[in-house]
Formats: C-alpha cells, structure tokens, sequence
C-alpha cells in the first residue's frame, strides 16, 4: 500500500536504484561462485580471469547505478539523516563498505588472474560470499522495511 501513496516522479530514481542493485548481487554471486568452483580446481586460470572482469565490468557499474539511484530517491523522499527508518540504515551499511569491498576483491582478482595463485583465489571468493550474504541482509531489510 505505501507504493500507491508514492509519487509518480518517485519511480524512475527507485527503479534505477533497485536495478543496480539487483544487477550487483548477480554480478557479485557471480564472482563468488567462479572463484568458489576455481576452489576445487587447479587450472583455474580462466576462472581467475572471469572472475576479474565480472568484478570489474558487471559489479563496480551497478554499484554506481545503485548508490546513484538510492542518492537519488533518498533526496526525493526528503530523508535528511536524523531520525532515518532502520532500514536506510541497514542499506547504508552494506554500500558504502560494499565499494570497499568489491574494489579489494577486484584488486585481489586481478593479482588472482597474473599469478594464478590459489590463495587469491580463495580471498576473492571468501570477499565475494561475505558480500552476497551482507546484500542480501539489506535486500530483506528493504523489503521488508524494518524499523
């Protein structure tokens, strides 16, 4: 019911914002299960390389789509930081480290891609898990609209 309250001018910010979201948990599962499946695998060399540019081509774009989209909508709803709902909160904290994040793991990928070291390859995909699990914290956080 709160969308039927919701502004038309409001959709376009919220859409942009829900589809980079949805665009980095793909890109960041994506980079978790290659190097997770290059685990197991000695000649993981394309995986390593997969991994990279998944993380750099698909995951930092949708970061900026999505943080430019919650910029964005947050203006527009006239939030101002003091008193924020729970859930602001919770979306706040897993993208503002989540660029940290990624950007380590794609640092990692990319030494993982020179290299071929496995233990690269095993930071990229304990980096990347722990990522996927925090997004989807704040996907149920909201969704569901906690606090």
């Amino acid at each position: 019911m709160i969308a039927a309250v919701r502004p038309d001018s409001w959709n376009f910010p919220l859409f942009l914002h829900v589809l980079g979201a949805t665009l980095l948990f793909g890109a960041i599962l994506s980079a978790a299960i290659l190097s997770l499946v290059a685990w197991r695998r000695p000649d993981a060399r394309a995986l390593g390389r997969a991994t990279f540019f998944t993380l750099l081509i698909a995951a930092l774009p949708a970061w900026v789509l999505m943080r430019a989209g919650a910029a964005w909508i947050y203006s527009k709803e006239g939030f101002s930081g003091n008193n924020d709902p729970t859930w602001i909160g919770v979306g706040f904290i897993a993208a503002e480290p989540g660029l940290l994040v990624i950007l380590v793991a794609t640092g990692v990928a990319f030494w993982w891609r020179r290299s071929n070291k496995p233990v690269a390859g095993h930071i990229v995909a304990v980096l990347s898990s722990l990522y996927v699990i925090l997004l989807g914290v704040a996907w149920l956080a909201m969704s569901g609209k906690w606090g």
